[in-house]
């Protein structure tokens, strides 16, 4: 099939998007710390700010927004209710099934973070969707058989 054939510009174009979000990661992790953060605790209080709609944030939920093992979700969950970032608590009457909320101090921290990588985003952003394109469109172009 010749979708499966990867054309030196194919590589160029991963490689460079692959640079590009590892960029962002590493501004993203470097804002947390500068922020008194671990990254993985910014990821979290992103996670459950930006949990979608109708899926409540059991340590289930986060595990799988953050692509961790569940006991990982379990450890990160208890290091920040320790700094008194996240509570859990019980949903109703189930005992069994515990919730994560952001406290009070983890919504303060929240905002100026996600600020600061919104504002890093827009300016990488033109940089970003055009290696995306050409990875996505040349892809488009093969099966249709314009290469």
């Amino acid at each position: 099939m010749g979708s499966d054939r990867l054309t030196t510009a194919d590589y160029h174009a991963l490689a460079e998007f692959r640079c590009q979000l590892r960029r962002f990661i590493r501004f993203s992790e470097q804002a947390a710390r500068r922020a008194g953060l671990e990254p993985q605790h910014h990821q979290l209080l992103l996670a459950l700010k930006g949990m979608p709609a109708g899926m409540p944030p059991t340590i289930g939920a986060l595990a799988e927004r953050l692509q961790l093992r569940h006991h990982s979700a379990v450890e990160l969950v208890d290091r920040m209710e320790a700094r008194r970032l996240v509570r859990r608590f019980h949903a109703g009457a189930d005992r069994r099934q515990v919730l994560v909320r952001l406290t009070p101090r983890g919504k303060r921290m929240l905002p100026r973070l996600s600020l600061a990588h919104r504002a890093e985003l827009r300016s990488v952003a033109p940089s970003l969707l055009r290696t995306l394109g050409e990875l996505v469109d040349d892809g488009t172009r093969r099966r249709r058989g314009g290469r």
